[in-house]
């Protein structure tokens, strides 16, 4: 299996992306992954969508942490998805910060950072640049596209936006819309940021140090809504950390404190926290409904073609299986062939990320329909 430390190309260097707010962006800096080999006639190629906080070392050792990649247990020879048959694609994705083009990158106007000059973004403009790095790699229509969480919802919007160029689409623990309390810890977490005396209106950059107290904070609170009550209690409970009583101080007394102030102070090292600015917002701003006059259905007409499958879980508060299945009925209104299924699962919104045999037996059956579907029972060159 390949497993590289990640590629970059530029795209839009010529022809500018315009932006669902009305700004444009070129050049468009991509960091991608790739996995496997594209076969004869370019029918093999899945693309995974990353989340929040991911990017594209899906597969392979993360070049900052040293860590194996997010989904290495789902992606490579043999596994759910078998790089000995499909070409996997994974990009980082437009407004991050780890080769893809977003506020930490050099304004060409300036020569400077961008900071808070970079264009607000949306989900469907990710989307946008997922779509010119596949032109760029020779990739006409893909076998699948495939996501969990905010990489669910840009396979919606693939599903929106190009579904001409889909074969099969698989929706993980995600939604068509925020709510207002997805948006209301997500404003949390902003503020957290913004609160940093060390963000300086978001240009820090080359002024250390840089806002890692607000980011980690953002971090901590956002971890919540990944874990299920039921998950906290049977890991942490009320355990003490590393001692016998109550220090009666605000140390980190609980084990669950300590765990959180571990999960901040990580991710620091490897995020950017503008780049948690922009793309909180792009998910807060998705609402594929409101393009269709508040109709869900409409938006998939075009997608009756693509062969789809919905997975929630039963502890997933965040994106809780009501969320899911509004997405299963719209589908099925608009006469596309979906599947969908409530996993039980203790572990709450990341449950997609652990494993979990229910899901890859989901998974699992639905690729092989899917490849039979196109015509092999092997998408190989």
């Amino acid at each position: 299996m390949q497993t590289p430390e990640g590629h970059t190309t530029t795209l839009f260097a010529e022809e500018a992306l315009q932006l669902d707010g009305g700004a444009s962006l070129s050049p468009v800096e991509v960091g991608y992954t790739t996995y496997g080999a594209l076969n004869a006639d370019a029918s093999n190629a899945v693309f995974i969508c990353h989340a929040l906080t991911g990017d594209q070392f899906v597969a392979s050792n993360h070049p900052i942490t040293g860590k194996s990649g997010w989904w290495v247990r789902t992606v490579g020879p043999g596994k759910l998805i078998d790089t000995d048959k499909y070409f996997v694609v994974c990009s980082n994705v437009l407004g991050s910060c780890l080769g893809t083009t977003g506020p930490r990158s050099v304004n060409p106007a300036t020569g400077k950072p961008w900071g808070l000059e970079f264009p607000v973004i949306t989900i469907r403009d990710m989307v946008r640049v997922q779509a010119a790095l596949l032109d760029r790699l020779g990739v006409e229509k893909l076998f699948m596209v495939i996501g969990g969480s905010m990489g669910g919802m840009q396979v919606l919007e693939w599903l929106t936006t190009y579904p001409e160029r889909l074969h099969s689409a698989v929706a993980i623990a995600t939604a068509a819309r925020h709510t207002a309390q997805n948006i209301a810890f997500h404003e949390v977490g902003r503020q957290a940021v913004m609160a940093d005396p060390n963000w300086k209106e978001g240009q820090y950059y080359g002024a250390a140090p840089n806002p890692d107290k607000g980011l980690a904070v953002a971090r901590m609170t956002a971890h919540i809504t990944y874990l299920s009550e039921d998950a906290l209690t049977k890991k942490f409970g009320r355990n003490l950390q590393a001692r016998d009583t109550v220090s009666f101080g605000f140390d980190a007394d609980f084990q669950v404190e300590s765990y959180l102030r571990h999960q901040g102070s990580t991710f620091v090292d490897r995020f950017d926290a503008n780049s948690y600015l922009y793309i909180t917002r792009a998910m807060d701003y998705l609402d594929i409904s409101s393009r269709y006059s508040g109709r869900l259905a409409d938006a998939f007409k075009a997608a009756a073609h693509v062969r789809c499958c919905i997975i929630s879980f039963s502890s997933d508060w965040l994106y809780p299986t009501i969320e899911n299945k509004t997405v299963a009925h719209a589908m099925n209104a608009a006469g596309v062939p979906v599947s969908f299924a409530e996993i039980e699962s203790p572990h709450g919104h990341d449950a997609f990320l652990l494993e979990s045999p229910e899901m890859d037996a989901m998974i699992g059956g639905f690729v092989g329909a899917a490849a039979k579907a196109l015509g092999t029972s092997e998408a190989t060159s």
